[in-house]
């Protein structure tokens, strides 16, 4: 028996208009950065085909882009490190995401300078979050303290930093053993 639902016609292949339009749609919903707009848009080439009179080229479409400001990767940066701030991840958690987002060194300077002062706020964030040392109700037990300090680590965190948070005693002041 055939279901209600009509099979859905495949989209038509994609030519310059197409992907240009298919672009501004991806700009205007999320942010991203060049690399990621490149590769949707190979993506998107190679599921729906190619209809133009020459080949599609995605690296100009980019860059016009850039240039017009709907794409900055520094920006984007920026945005992410104070992201991570507030959420308690740490540093080396932003070198990684912006390296899987295709951000280039440049891009990246104004952002790792951000972490890199904020870097005790992100771990600070991170111990109210997860209610770590100062932050806790109750002293930890050995294990739990280990199960805290791998935690922090995988947020980011240098082992010293984290170590610090974690041996720290419920409702320390930060001030007095930062």
């Amino acid at each position: 028996m055939n279901s209600p639902r009509a099979a859905k016609k495949p989209a038509p292949p994609l030519n310059d208009e197409r992907l240009r339009q298919l672009a501004l749609h991806y700009v205007g919903k999320y942010a991203t950065t060049q690399a990621k707009l490149g590769t949707y848009l190979n993506r998107k080439v190679r599921e729906r085909g190619w209809d133009g009179e020459r080949s599609a080229d995605i690296a100009m479409l980019v860059e016009q882009f850039a240039a017009l400001g709907y794409i900055n990767d520094a920006q984007f940066a920026e945005a992410r490190s104070r992201s991570f701030v507030r959420r308690g991840y740490g540093e080396r958690r932003l070198n990684e995401d912006l390296r899987a987002s295709g951000i280039g060194q440049a891009d990246a300077i104004p952002a790792k300078a951000h972490m890199e002062e904020s870097v005790l706020s992100a771990a600070e964030n991170f111990a109210r979050r997860k209610r770590i040392g100062p932050f806790a109700q109750e002293a930890a037990t050995p294990e739990k303290r280990n199960k805290q300090l791998n935690a922090f680590l995988r947020a980011g965190h240098s082992f010293e930093l984290a170590k610090r948070f974690v041996y720290a005693e419920p409702g320390a002041e930060i001030g007095d053993w930062v």
